[in-house]
Parts: C-alpha cells; structure tokens; sequence
C-alpha cells in the first residue's frame, strides 16, 4: 500500500528515551516508565502495559473547582509503554521548567508533565470573582509541562516601565513572579452606551513575561472542565 500518508512525517517512531517529546505540533507522545500526569481524556493512543486513573485535586482544589467551574481535572498514567495525548487539535508546546522557576498556566491550557513537577491551583490575585473567579495552575520544581494553545501563542515580555493588559478569556499562562490586578479600561458613560465588551482587563507587573492565544474562550469551552 502506498501512499504519503505511510511517510516518516507521519510515523510515530519507538522513544529514544522516557519522557516527553513533540509527536507534531498538534501532539504530544510520552514514554511511560513509572508514572506521569495528564487532562483527563486527553489521551489519543498507547502501546505497552499502561493503567490510567483520575487524580483527585485534594478538598481545596476541588472546592475552587466547585466555585468557579475552572480547574485541573487530571489522570495518572502508570506503567511501561507510550502514550500520545492531544486536544481538540489544538497546538502543542514543551516547556522545560527548572529548579527555582515558577510558572502560572491557566487550567484549560495545560495537557500533560512530569511527576517530578509541583502543581497547586491558586487564586489569582487581584482578579477575585469579578474577573471570572480566576484559579490558575501554579507550576514549580523541575521537569516538562506541555501545554496547549488555540491558534499560535502570543508571547509578551512584561517590564517595570511597560505593565501589560490582557483579556482574561485569552490568557494563557504568565511568569509567576508578576504580580496581577485587575483594570478596567472602559469609562461609565461607555458602560451606559452598551460597553465595548472590553470592560475589564487583567495587569500584570513586574518582570518577565505573559502568554496569550489569538482568540477569546468560547461559553461552551471556558465552562467545559
């Protein structure tokens, strides 16, 4: 059977070694040999002696989940084999964290990492239930994270001279040293006109760095985990 299909961009090759690697830009393989943590239902295909369960979030996080309908909801992949997890084709980015780095990724934008990884949900500061209740993923230690995004990332450096707005439906993640409060933009008078729908803003100070995705959640998607 021929047919470019069959061509190497296209075959999923044996790992070289464990861990996380890019399958394509819409997929990301993990060879499993232990253990590792992924979205729950993200996984696409496996091969090998793998055993999947779902993870709790512990009562702190289950009840920040409860109240804002945002949250992690995880899986544990245990065993010998590989893995390839993916969602809604979006794409698929590795991030390689340190010792001593720390990184905030909203929970919708978070695909799968390393169990050497620490993750706590926390409230973003400054948003409170205005700004949609915000609860974001705090991610330390060391090892990958892949993470998801809606269209190509947006990725902007953040300063002390030059604070950065963004729309809370389009963030994506941002340096956790960066301090956050929220901005409104609009006047009154604009909100009694009917608004431009560019009411409120999330500011982030400080140094380092915000990503975005070039699109705002959807109802049905913002409110799907």
């Amino acid at each position: 059977m021929k047919s470019d299909l069959f061509s190497a961009e296209y075959l999923a090759q044996p790992a070289a070694a464990p861990g996380m690697t890019l399958q394509n830009a819409k997929s990301i393989k993990y060879a499993v040999n232990g253990e590792m943590y992924a979205r729950q239902g993200s996984m696409i295909a496996f091969r090998g002696s793998l055993q999947f369960e779902r993870k709790g979030q512990g009562i702190g996080g289950m009840l920040k989940r409860a109240v804002t309908g945002e949250g992690l909801p995880l899986m544990s992949v245990k065993g010998q084999g590989e893995a390839w997890f993916a969602q809604d084709a979006a794409n698929c980015f590795i991030v390689d964290i340190e010792q001593g780095d720390a990184l905030t990724i909203n929970g919708r934008n978070v695909l799968c990492f390393d169990p050497t990884l620490s993750y706590e949900i926390k409230t973003v500061k400054g948003a409170g239930m205005t700004g949609g209740g915000l609860f974001n993923s705090l991610f330390t230690g060391y090892g990958k994270l892949g993470v998801i995004c809606e269209g190509n990332p947006i990725v902007i450096p953040v300063t002390g001279q030059a604070p950065v707005y963004v729309d809370t439906d389009a963030i994506v993640g941002w340096s956790a040293q960066l301090s956050t409060s929220l901005h409104r933009s609009q006047s009154v008078g604009s909100m009694i006109r009917g608004g431009s729908g560019e009411a409120v803003q999330l500011m982030l100070q400080g140094e380092g760095f915000v990503i975005v995705r070039p699109s705002e959640a959807t109802a049905q998607k913002a409110t799907a985990h």
